[in-house]
């Protein structure tokens, strides 16, 4: 059965409208390079990852568990991650497609700039098994994450901790807990400069059980962030949803131990 083009318009603009009105309630700041962004954000974007480990050899994530976001209702973000596919330079290491993952975002408290500039939100992501070859886990994991932000003026904070739980094989694959923090500053309200974000996050990563028991890595990620660019304007001028963002950086390990070091991330972003 054919929707009339009237009824397909009326039921984009509502959703629509309903998108920017979740977000209004919410701080405006720029999503970071690595760390997950408390913000509900509507978007297509993938992230490409050059990965160097302990012997030199690269390995290449494209797409790096990256892909679609939705707001379906006021509050509720829906994250639908396409499989990452590695290429590595390493000899006698095939390449291949990783897991699937999914997430999703509940907003427990949000205020935007005018009124307190903060937010929190709760994560739930999954990973199923599905990757080829030795690209992908095991065992289907589960992480649940709480995430919160502050920001002053022109400068914003975000943090993010969680914890993955496998579904099985937990004694063998362990537990990971993150801990990401970034610093973001926008360089000016207005103008051309109101576009640049610099940045710096701090990843880190704690072992309990699994081969890597009580360690840690933690890694430092300068980057910018240069966003949210609009593509469309209405009849008064003021831009529309449709935007581009794009972002570099790299990541520097801190700790004694890690399995690659001095990775370089790049971000490609379409809100809408």
């Amino acid at each position: 059965m054919l929707i009339p083009a009237r009824a397909q318009d009326s039921f984009i603009a509502r959703y629509q409208a309903r998108v920017t009105a979740t977000q209004a309630e919410q701080p405006h700041w720029v999503t970071p390079l690595v760390t997950v962004t408390p913000r509900l954000e509507q978007e297509i974007r993938q992230d490409f990852v050059r990965q160097v480990n302990t012997k030199r050899y690269d390995t290449w994530n494209f797409g790096n568990s990256k892909g679609l976001e939705l707001i379906p209702a006021r509050r509720i973000e829906l994250l639908f991650n396409a499989p990452p596919y590695l290429a590595h330079e390493a000899p006698n290491t095939p390449d291949g497609w990783g897991d699937v993952s999914f997430n999703s975002k509940y907003r427990f408290f949000a205020r935007n700039e005018e009124k307190g500039n903060a937010i929190i939100t709760g994560f739930f992501a999954a990973t199923i098994p599905t990757g080829e070859k030795t690209e992908g886990s095991c065992c289907a994991v589960v992480t649940p994450t709480l995430a919160v932000g502050k920001g002053w003026g022109l400068l914003a904070l975000s943090s993010t901790a969680g914890g993955s739980l496998p579904i099985t094989n937990s004694k063998g694959l362990g537990h990971t807990i993150t801990w990401n923090n970034a610093i973001q500053y926008r360089l000016a309200k207005e103008g051309v400069a109101r576009f640049f974000w610099p940045e710096v996050e701090f990843n880190s990563s704690f072992f309990k059980g699994g081969a890597n028991d009580g360690k840690a890595t933690t890694f430092v990620t300068p980057g910018m962030i240069i966003g949210r660019i609009p593509l469309t304007h209405d009849a008064s001028g003021k831009p529309g949803r449709l935007g581009v963002t794009f972002g570099a950086g790299e990541q520097i390990a801190l700790t004694h131990f890690h399995s690659n070091n001095h990775n370089l991330v790049f971000t490609a972003r379409m809100p809408f």
